[in-house]
């Protein structure tokens, strides 16, 4: 909360992306007797602040166990194809050719999620 406040007391929280999050969730449930929780790509939440995402929104669903996403799912490639366009860049134009096959920072995939740019 203090880093977003000083961001925005000094006008660059509009400028700058704030993104709490890693590449995948935990499991809901402990597992091995116990003694940790599992990685889980298919459902877990990142949150986001300034630099062009609408303040204020919750997007997306996960079942009611927070095992799997359910509603309005985001995959890595469209929160790296919408970061991309915050930052001014289209994700597809940066496309090159190698070893046979097209690569883009968002592997050739990836839709920009409008509904959480402000």
């Amino acid at each position: 909360a203090g880093l977003l406040q000083d961001l925005k007391a000094r006008g660059l929280l509009e400028d700058t992306i704030v993104w709490l999050g890693g590449e995948f969730g935990r499991t809901p449930y402990a597992e091995k007797n116990g003694t940790g929780r599992d990685h889980n790509a298919g459902g877990f939440t990142v949150w986001l602040a300034g630099g062009g995402f609408k303040p204020g929104v919750s997007y997306g669903a996960t079942d009611e166990f927070g095992y799997k996403a359910i509603e309005d799912k985001v995959h890595g490639n469209d929160l790296h194809a919408t970061i991309l366009h915050l930052m001014g860049l289209d994700h597809e134009r940066l496309t090159f050719f190698n070893n046979g096959r097209n690569f883009r920072l968002t592997d050739v995939a990836g839709e920009v999620v409008r509904s959480i740019v402000a």
